[in-house]
């Protein structure tokens, strides 16, 4: 049996959330985290990059709950309703998923932000170890200006904090990441979770914490890589934040104030948690 875990984007508090909900199904016997292959975007991608880094899992969640391990990270407001405003206004006459995208790559190279050297500082600090792991990993990011997605993995001959970096370029409020002579942005403008890219997987694990609204029009959305992986044959089960961990990763899941109280919601829904496994 082949296992992959998938996990999706939401900001520092889903990051804190994802690694607390982990750590709640290690408590109580379930650990997801030896899974064969981890496809990870945007917060699910630092997380991925986090699991492969040697550290244990009590670890990793020590560094979401202890303000003295805590990573510097950099404060930024996200209105969600006016996010998606901005976003609309600037994919205007689009006539595509494609077109769209390239919108939202323009939005993201035209929007004046903190510097990219700034913003990787904060990607570095943190991943506890920047080489890619022994496992398979794929961060998915999106080319700003193709609006083609980009699928990285330790073959790519990409740095892993700058394949992490793109993956969490949320476009209007991080720069977009230079690799090469590209630049990227946030691999959730393709899809919240990017699940398609667990095919082949027969049991795959899907973690969203922001739940599995996309947030942009796709061409693979969620519910779509999930009907598909279970017509594949794969068992397939989709966790989201239960209402405790909701109101703790709050409004704005860009808050580093989240850390705390999303880890630890995140943990004891893990505990409690059921996973329903599902075929087609």
């Amino acid at each position: 049996m082949t296992e992959a875990l998938v996990l999706g984007g939401g900001g520092v508090g889903g990051i804190a959330w994802i690694t607390g909900l982990l750590a709640g199904l290690a408590d109580a016997g379930r650990d997801a985290t030896g899974a064969d292959l981890i496809v990870g975007t945007s917060a699910g991608s630092t997380v991925a990059a986090q699991l492969g880094s040697g550290l244990s899992l009590e670890e990793l969640y020590a560094r979401q709950v202890d303000p003295a391990l805590q990573n510097a990270e950099l404060m930024a407001e996200m209105d969600l309703e006016a996010f998606a405003a901005e976003i609309g206004a600037a994919a205007g006459s689009a006539t595509s998923i494609v077109e769209l995208r390239q919108a939202v790559g323009r939005f993201a190279l035209g929007t004046k932000t903190v510097a990219e050297p700034e913003r990787r500082a904060v990607i570095e600090s943190r991943l506890p170890a920047h080489g890619w792991p022994a496992r398979a990993l794929r961060i998915v990011a999106v080319d700003a200006v193709s609006g083609e997605p980009r699928v990285f993995d330790s073959a790519s001959g990409v740095d892993l904090v700058d394949a992490v970096a793109a993956s969490c370029a949320v476009p209007g409020i991080w720069p977009p990441v230079t690799i090469g002579e590209r630049r990227y942005v946030d691999g959730g403008v393709r899809s919240i979770a990017n699940a398609d890219y667990a095919a082949g997987a027969s049991r795959v694990l899907i973690v969203v914490p922001m739940g599995g609204t996309e947030p942009f029009p796709s061409d693979q959305p969620l519910e779509r890589a999930v009907a598909d992986l279970r017509a594949q044959g794969a068992e397939v089960a989709l966790v989201e934040p239960d209402e405790a961990s909701k109101a703790a990763i709050g409004s704005n899941a860009l808050d580093p104030a989240t850390r705390r109280p999303a880890a630890e919601a995140g943990r004891a829904q893990g505990r409690g948690l059921t996973i329903d496994w599902q075929r087609a």
